[in-house]
């Protein structure tokens, strides 16, 4: 047997000195990967976020044509309010009924989007009404998806 005054691990310390070219480019493009997935991710939720917002927008404003109509109860309930899907805004403005409607559907228009698309509609009986708001949900592909709420209620 011969005998050697290194220990068995010097030769392998002294051949792995650092980390090397590649091993610093694989972890470069395992981290960009990584953040290209996280701001990925962020965009869904900054879009699921905005069509979240605008599903409330939508009830809030069913909401804001049936208090409307509340206060003129008996007019409702004989079918002055129904509109059939209306998606311009109307000028008519000579009596509360029309007001009420013009400004609905302005303020549909001003908070779920100026589309084509963006409607209103509503529809009594003597017992309850109905109001459906319509617009246009633009996914992360640029789809185009038709969105409804519809919010029934005795008056």
């Amino acid at each position: 047997m011969w005998a050697s005054n290194r220990s068995p691990h010097s030769r392998a310390g002294r051949a792995q000195r650092g980390a090397g070219l590649v091993e610093v480019l694989v972890a470069v493009l395992v981290l960009s990967i990584g953040i290209l997935g996280i701001a990925g991710l962020q965009a869904r939720a900054l879009k699921n976020n905005q069509a979240a917002f605008d599903r409330s927008q939508a009830v809030m404003l069913s909401y804001f044509m049936l208090d409307a109509m509340r206060v003129n109860a008996e007019q409702a309930k004989a079918g002055a309010y129904d509109l059939s899907k209306t998606c311009t805004a109307l000028n008519d403005g000579s009596t509360l009924i029309s007001n009420d409607q013009e400004a609905w559907i302005q303020a549909l228009k001003a908070e779920l989007g100026d589309r084509v698309s963006t409607c209103g509609e509503i529809t009594c009986d003597s017992a309850s009404c109905t109001v459906r708001v319509y617009w246009e949900d633009r996914n992360l592909e640029g789809d185009e998806r038709f969105q409804m709420i519809e919010t029934t209620t005795r008056l």
